[in-house]
């Protein structure tokens, strides 16, 4: 073919075919792509910060480190409460390095003490009874044996609370040692999630109280897109529908699927709100972004369709060329939606016609 007018040099072209495809009805969309989760980074300590991990675009992954405070102060406050604890564990009689804290208290050397004399009292008593019984001993004596019985229960009765509360004690100190560990732990300051670090707040050697923001974290994929649907097409709409998602900037589209629907319409712009999740993988969007929804209602729903690069446009007026006579002829199409690399044609041509594949080559 030679496409060209009269006088031109004759150029071999491709040929396509209008084809009908299945691209599915669809309802369109826009709106500005929204990260699905984003935070500010803050420690639970204060302390000056020695080093920042992450700036402005790091990719973080969950559970890295993107901040460290000084841990000076909190490792003395760890080995503090473990001396503490030590020392509760030893007045119980236990390993002072073990991890076990159960206690018998009747088996504590200060409980058995106390029952030995306990023990004793119980006999002189009784043994004061039978001589008093027999007339050997008076009123008087035998009241004196109570009086020490009485006594030396009491001093029972306090051994064992004393160990009770050693043993409350102990649990104290090991509640302790446990938030002086979890102190020491909050001087490093970690991804929550996957994301990518969109805000730098602090600076290094900067003192930090608790609480303050140092970075903010944003997740990556997926990505949210709000966008609106006017209410005359929104009948069709429901969780779970597929959706063409174009960003500007991006070279491929990418796909998504209806995550909510909005139950109500606006009665003021007689639209509905539809929050689509929209799939990242790639990195190749980003939040914040401009994006085109097209929202698959009908996947079965056939359309013609032509390649992309069969398609020119100038001066705002879409065209392909057709090949008569060994001539390239212009026509005039309206095109519609695009997937992947092909387009598709609302008005202009019907299916079976052939096209010239790539008129810029």
């Amino acid at each position: 073919a030679a496409p060209g007018g009269p006088g031109g040099e004759a150029k071999e072209v491709s040929l396509v075919s209008v084809q009908s495809d299945a691209l599915g009805s669809a309802v369109t969309g826009t709106g500005t792509l929204a990260a699905d989760e984003e935070t500010a980074l803050s420690f639970r300590v204060p302390r000056r910060i020695p080093r920042i991990s992450g700036d402005l675009g790091t990719i973080v992954r969950k559970g890295d480190e993107v901040a460290r405070l000084d841990t000076s102060d909190y490792d003395l406050r760890v080995r503090q409460a473990e001396a503490a604890l030590q020392q509760a564990r030893a007045r119980l009689g236990l390993d002072p390095s073990g991890r076990d804290d159960t206690v018998d208290p009747a088996n504590t050397g200060t409980v058995r003490q106390a029952k030995a004399v306990l023990d004793e009292a119980a006999a002189n008593r009784e043994r004061g009874q039978r001589l008093f019984q027999s007339g050997v001993i008076a009123r008087a004596e035998l009241d004196g044996y109570e009086s020490a019985y009485r006594v030396a229960d009491a001093r029972y009765q306090d051994a064992v609370e004393e160990v009770r509360n050693r043993q409350a004690v102990l649990q104290q100190r090991r509640s302790e040692l446990e938030m002086a560990r979890q102190q020491l732990a909050d001087t490093v300051l970690r991804a929550p999630f996957e994301g990518a670090i969109s805000q730098r707040i602090a600076g290094t050697g900067q003192f930090v109280a608790a609480g303050a923001d140092i970075a903010r974290v944003v997740r990556l994929n997926p990505l949210r897109l709000r966008t609106e649907i006017p209410e005359r097409e929104a009948g069709a709409l429901r969780p779970g529908l597929a959706v063409r998602v174009r960003a500007e900037g991006a070279p491929d589209e990418a796909p998504g699927r209806v995550a909510r629907v909005s139950p109500v319409v606006d009665e003021r712009t007689r639209v509905v709100v539809v929050e689509v999740e929209v799939d990242n993988g790639r990195g190749a969007l980003k939040p914040g972004g401009f994006a085109r929804a097209e929202i698959v209602t009908d996947a079965g729903t056939t359309a013609l369709t032509v390649p992309a690069s069969s398609v020119v446009a100038f001066a705002g007026m879409e065209k392909v060329f057709l090949v008569k006579e060994g001539k390239a002829v212009e026509r005039l199409v309206t095109t519609g939606r695009r997937q992947g690399d092909r387009v598709e044609i609302l008005t202009g041509l019907e299916a079976g016609e052939s096209i010239v594949a790539d008129p810029g080559d």
